[in-house]
């Protein structure tokens, strides 16, 4: 684990931090720096932003309200949020909670309004600005959506965003409120937060840096621009602990009862630009990725400006590993391999233990 953590230093990434638990103890692999000015080690554990892995707990959150009869998977948006979903040939009759969850609703993707321009200049310009939920929603409105409500599959940070409102909706209380008491007292997960708009990491954590142009320097983008991190699409920051804790237990059925549980690792194919690996599958906030030793795995990642974070899990949820780089090329081919090197090392770990 550590060559393969050195090996996406070798490739680029400014700093690595790799966590592995299972049954017979943890593991942990560290490469790079933690900061580039200072050139300080990249800490043990360190605070981390989750991005888009918090699709994971928020779907969960959905899913024990349908474990409760609250609500149904197929029920539609427009059931439950009437007249949100509408214009431009958007129809939340159409959709419903299930084609959120797993990405099958066909809706625009807010990001790109809220970002058109890749630049620091814009980055740095609008850090400040933090959009309210149904803010975020109209601007996925403004378009057409990409195919008729599941037919088809591609990823959009709006079904997010409709899922945290949906849960508001049905508890009156916020989906951060919905997953401390379900899930992070519940599972003692102290060191993980639902910050919101705040948009400062605890210590100890690394220094995220991000790319702009392939000629560019590393930008230090620890503070977020805090559109893409102040949502139920992808705000939350903890520890690789109490990600592989969480993990660990939702697979292992601590979290779900049995039919929610079989609902949320019922599957949809990915297609072939969707963004994940050949073959991958999406569930209800779960991925499934397969193994090269055999079998597969379960998990989710997110990335922001200047982080990856990729969480995975085996079928039993025995197994689970996070790892995360904490910077991020201009360059497209680097990138790529980048990404690669990082899921070779999940997919290496994973059956290494596995044999023993």
């Amino acid at each position: 684990m550590q060559g393969d953590a050195d090996a996406l230093r070798d490739a680029g990434v400014t700093g690595v931090a790799v966590r592995l638990d299972t049954p017979r103890g943890t593991v942990t692999a560290r490469s790079g720096v933690g900061d580039l000015s200072t050139r300080r080690p990249v800490p043990k554990d360190g605070y981390l932003r989750f991005g888009s892995t918090t699709k994971t707990f928020v779907a969960t959150v959905m899913l024990q309200l349908v474990g409760e009869k609250r609500i149904s998977l197929d029920q539609t948006v427009e059931q439950l949020l009437p007249g949100v979903v509408s214009g431009a040939g958007n129809d939340g009759r159409t959709i419903t909670v299930r084609d959120l969850l797993r990405h099958t609703s066909g809706l625009a993707d807010y990001i790109y309004d809220v970002f058109p321009d890749p630049s620091a200049q814009n980055c740095f310009a609008n850090r400040r600005h933090a959009y309210k939920p149904a803010e975020l929603v109209a601007l996925a409105m403004r378009h057409a959506p990409a195919f008729p409500a599941g037919s088809h599959w591609a990823y959009s940070n709006t079904n997010y965003v409709l899922t945290g409102m949906i849960i508001e909706k049905v508890t009156g209380h916020t989906w951060e409120q919905q997953v401390r008491s379900r899930i992070l007292r519940p599972l003692g997960l102290e060191h993980t937060d639902t910050p919101g708009t705040r948009p400062f990491l605890p210590d100890p954590h690394t220094s995220n840096y991000q790319q702009f142009s392939a000629d560019g320097p590393m930008v230090d983008t620890t503070i977020p621009y805090s559109p893409f991190d102040s949502g139920a699409d992808g705000s939350m920051t903890g520890t690789a602990h109490d990600l592989n804790r969480f993990f660990s237990a939702l697979v292992g059925g601590r979290l779900l009862k049995p039919a929610e549980l079989a609902a949320m690792r019922t599957t949809v194919p990915v297609p072939s630009d969707g963004g994940e690996p050949a073959g991958a599958r999406d569930g209800l906030g779960l991925f499934t990725n397969s193994l090269s030793c055999g079998g597969s795995y379960l998990g989710h990642g997110g990335n922001r400006f200047g982080y990856v974070v990729r969480t995975a899990t085996t079928t039993d949820g025995r197994r689970s590993i996070t790892a995360s780089a904490h910077s991020r090329p201009a360059d497209p081919q680097t990138a790529a391999r980048q990404e690669d090197t990082l899921r070779n090392l999940i997919v290496h770990a994973l059956c290494d233990t596995a044999r023993t």
